[in-house]
């Protein structure tokens, strides 16, 4: 990304949008999300820009539906497939995103084209992290899907914000809550035993 004069925002595209992921990031992850700023080639006020942008397009009262925004934003997803879960089908579509070249932003959406979930995903064909013990969860290195996996029964519990997801399970004989934003691993926590 480079400087946009002031006063004259730039298209809103897949560098501005990935800025918009590490802003909610940056809550549990500083450092590592201000190092991803800075292999986007953002500032931190280009940051808060995107952010403010992107709050504005989803806040609009004559805004796009969410699949059109997504679609306006991130261009032609990567694939697109129908998918079952459960009695409902949906769609998935998938965009890549330069920041985790083995993961993809992820959205299903239902026919009438309403936005059911949006998060990051392992990208298709690429190997998943090996997740055997609470010490192999660092930050960012797994998605929910793995976490679930990896570590089944997981419990999924309510986040703290519309981006974030937390897991309860057992790892180690321990038991743990693992959260995260848009999908992405941020931190796991060990919980008091009942």
């Amino acid at each position: 990304m480079t400087a946009t004069p002031p006063g004259r925002p730039g298209p809103f595209g897949p560098g501005a949008f990935q800025l918009v992921l590490l802003r909610r990031m940056a809550d549990f992850q500083p450092d590592l999300a201000d190092r991803a700023r800075h292999r986007l080639g953002a500032s931190l006020a280009e940051q808060r820009e995107a952010n403010k942008r992107w709050q504005a397009m989803i806040r609009s009262p004559r805004s796009r539906g969410a699949l059109a925004r997504y679609r306006s934003v991130l261009g032609p997803a990567e694939s697109a497939e129908r998918r079952r879960i459960g009695d409902l089908e949906c769609e998935a579509l998938l965009w890549p995103v330069s920041l985790w070249p083995d993961l993809r932003f992820e959205v299903l959406a239902a026919p009438d084209g309403a936005v059911w979930n949006e998060w990051l995903v392992r990208a298709p064909g690429a190997a998943g992290p090996v997740l055997e013990s609470a010490d192999d969860l660092l930050p960012w290195s797994a998605t929910v899907d793995e976490v679930a996996r990896a570590f089944a029964p997981a419990r999924p519990m309510e986040g703290t914000a519309p981006t974030r997801w937390r897991l309860a399970f057992t790892a180690g004989g321990r038991p743990c809550v693992a959260e995260f934003t848009y999908g992405l691993l941020q931190r796991v926590g060990f919980a008091d035993a009942p």
